[in-house]
């Protein structure tokens, strides 16, 4: 199916370019359904379903939340793990003469 491009006029280009993406749209649907199927498949020769392995695996790859190091001395339910952009209340005391290590936990 070869078609001369050369020969169309600007409009037809368009419209031809408008059915290419609305058929790789509908390619990529089809394929992810498919590729679906035959995950759902090879689970089940393992005896376990898709929801089974994917929430299993959002699991083990979540992060856990560091313990905080430093605590606001005027307001003891602000903390700061250490890890990132200094908190405002850390400015503040270092402005003030504290020391970093007054802040530890």
């Amino acid at each position: 199916m070869a078609i001369n491009l050369e020969k169309k006029s600007r409009k037809e280009l368009l419209e031809l370019m408008i059915q290419v993406e609305k058929a790789l749209k509908d390619a990529e649907t089809r394929e992810r359904k498919e590729a679906l199927r035959a995950a759902e498949k090879a689970a089940a020769e393992y005896g376990f379903s898709l929801a089974d392995l994917s929430s299993e695996q959002s699991r083990s790859t979540k992060g856990k939340k560091a313990k905080a190091k430093y605590r606001n001395p005027a307001d003891p339910s602000q903390t700061w793990t250490g890890r990132g952009r200094k908190p405002q209340w850390i400015h503040d005391a270092l402005k003030a003469g504290a020391d970093i290590s007054d802040l530890e936990i």
